[in-house]
């Protein structure tokens, strides 16, 4: 399978690229500017801004998907819908299948409410980048050609290890006997490559442990 991986610098998107590559996909990284530090072997690389249609569209061409994991740098999260339309135009002109990773805010909590209302997961300095990552979900519904899947991560997302092992839900946080919800970003990405290979029912899916 052809994937690109928009954002591939990133937290999530250079592990894309490393899960991606042990299972023998063919893999284009895109980057806005900053090349990370060690690419897997066979990863070709072009740059590009993922709000540019028209170059992501020639980008994304003769691929089998894309995996949308870039993240707006701090105080820019105002430009995540017009970027992610741009990416599902793009994606859609060419008809190639869109992975978005966005975030936890538009889950439900378990028990009722969301998660963006819940300062148990979303404190207040994590307020804007979780009010962007449900208007990037809402951009996702309303486009009328795309075909996407959005993926929402637990509340906690960070480095940590590859275990292979998680559990799948769709539109309610996962969480813990404790409340806790996690995930660590290797697992994600594992998450993210099984979608592409196998892909669910669901369009709005979440994983956590």
């Amino acid at each position: 399978m052809k994937i690109a991986v928009v954002g591939a610098a990133g937290m999530v998107g250079s592990r894309v690229l490393t899960e991606a590559a042990r299972r023998g996909h063919d893999l284009l990284a895109i980057l806005r500017t900053r090349r990370p530090a060690v690419l897997p072997p066979g990863v070709s690389t072009a740059e590009a801004d993922a709000g540019d249609p028209e170059r992501m569209a020639t980008l994304f061409a003769g691929t089998d998907a894309v995996v949308a994991a870039a993240r707006p740098a701090p105080g820019q999260e105002h430009t995540v819908g017009a970027t992610t339309a741009a990416l599902l135009d793009a994606a859609a002109e060419v008809g190639t299948r869109v992975l978005v990773v966005g975030g936890a805010a538009p889950l439900r909590v378990p028990g009722g409410g969301l998660v963006i209302d819940d300062p148990r997961y979303v404190p207040p300095e994590y307020r804007a980048i979780a009010g962007a990552s449900a208007a990037q979900l809402a951009v996702c519904r309303a486009h009328p050609a795309a075909d996407w899947v959005y993926l929402s991560p637990p509340a906690v997302l960070e480095p940590g290890t590859r275990t292979g092992g998680y559990r799948r839900g769709t539109t309610t946080l996962l969480t813990g006997p404790g409340g806790e919800s996690r995930i660590s970003a290797e697992d994600l990405a594992a998450a993210v490559v099984d979608e592409l290979e196998n892909a669910g029912a669901d369009r709005h899916f979440t994983v956590g442990y």
